[in-house]
């Protein structure tokens, strides 16, 4: 769907503070006994998620302090740098991982030091993720995590998510280990190189990866406030019994199943940002509405064989496939009646064909209005007619039968 305009940017606001003493708890919980390095891919659960695509050139001697919302809680946290877009190596040479106090302010004692393959510093070659070391101790479900890094000598494309929903902060040179905010002055909407976050957890925990477009990117919900409705899932899943605890929210804006543009397709994406994901029991497939609206001839049947493509995948890669019908848009500018024709076509098949996904989400069921089904509900409508606003999130979430996400397979 759409880029981001000159109004969006504005709805930007700072970062909410985290509550200070769930944080302070956690804080206290991060100063636990060491754990022993890890190079490879960590053997926990994802716990926060973003799909990484070029959004951009690099920067020297740059900092970013980026602040992330986590879903299963757990130990020893690890995250994930990617230089998937770059056509050089990039440099990190310090990273820190705190807690949110307030904007860029950091809780007291929080800020610690991570490692890769036990140093200081680490090389991420083009194309290439690496992953960080354990840190020692416990992260809570829904805290605000804040990882600092600095890149020293970074040129060439650079590897983030642009449409981030999210403050957060940069500046120039290398001040990731201070806890204070002070140098941290420029706010800004993106995450850069940082694509996961995962934590060991107990027992059978498992996580679901949303892939999606600017939908489950959250689009038009408040941000700064973690409304997007994989956001809400998560907390869903966090008060009920079920094993699936992380949520990774994998949407791109203007993303489609098919085809590149606004980062490659799902059918491209699906192994980095999906099926590489520790701990990942279910795929939640919700994509299709910008592939059928840009009117470059794709049917139903295009969309139907690309959503096979991504089971299939999915399924030999022993996860299980959740999807959504496609949410009604009557109202956005590139509506028209061949496009409805193909989306109602494609719903069709999804409900008459429940065997071939291990669970089905009816998002149109959900959105649209009883009195023009075309149209989305007005009072979930974000305004523009195909995005949800806060509300329309959660009735997203609210729709989805949990018990379908605890789909195992061998």
């Amino acid at each position: 769907m759409r880029r981001r305009t000159a109004r969006g940017a504005t709805r930007y606001r700072t970062a909410r503070g985290a509550r200070l003493l769930a944080v302070t708890v956690v804080a206290a919980a991060l100063q636990a006994t060491p754990a022993p390095a890890a190079v490879g891919p960590p053997d926990g659960v994802i716990t926060w998620g973003s799909s990484a695509y070029r959004i951009g050139d690099s920067t020297a001697d740059r900092g970013y302090r980026m602040v992330v919302h986590t879903s299963v809680g757990g130990r020893d946290p690890r995250i994930r740098l990617s230089n998937a877009f770059g056509d050089r190596p990039v440099t990190f040479d310090s990273v820190y991982a705190g807690l949110q106090l307030k904007g860029p302010d950091l809780v007291h004692g929080s800020n610690r030091q991570l490692t890769f393959d036990g140093s200081t510093s680490t090389v991420v070659e083009p194309g290439a993720t690496v992953y960080s070391d354990p840190l020692p101790g416990r992260l809570a479900a829904g805290a605000n995590l804040v990882v600092s890094l600095h890149t020293p000598d970074a040129a060439g494309p650079v590897t983030g998510h642009w449409m981030a929903m999210q403050t957060s902060y940069a500046t120039q040179g290398d001040h990731t280990a201070e806890e204070s905010g002070a140098h941290w002055t420029e706010s800004i909407g993106s995450w850069f190189y940082l694509d996961a976050v995962s934590v060991r957890t107990a027992g059978a925990t498992g996580a679901v990866v949303a892939l999606g477009d600017s939908i489950t990117d959250g689009w038009q919900s408040t941000s700064d406030q973690n409304r997007r409705w994989p956001d809400y899932l998560a907390r869903r899943l966090q008060k009920t019994h079920s094993t699936v605890k992380g949520v990774a929210d994998e949407g791109i804006s203007g993303n489609k199943v098919l085809a590149d543009g606004a980062g490659p397709s799902a059918l491209d994406r699906l192994d980095r940002d999906v099926l590489s994901q520790p701990g990942v029991r279910t795929v939640f497939l919700f994509e299709g509405v910008n592939d059928l609206k840009a009117h470059t001839g794709v049917t139903a049947q295009d969309l139907i064989g690309g959503y096979r493509q991504i089971v299939d995948r999915a399924h030999d890669a022993g996860k299980c496939v959740v999807i959504s019908t496609i949410a009604p848009f009557k109202g956005w500018s590139e509506w028209d009646p061949a496009a409805e024709a193909v989306r109602q076509q494609v719903n069709d098949f999804i409900r008459g064909h429940r065997e071939e996904f291990d669970g089905v989400t009816d998002f149109d069921r959900a959105l649209r209005s009883p009195y023009d089904p075309e149209r989305m509900l007005p009072f979930l409508d974000g305004g523009d007619h195909i995005h949800p606003n806060d509300k329309g999130m959660q009735a997203m979430a609210d729709s989805v039968d949990l018990d379908s996400l605890e789909c195992a397979r061998r």
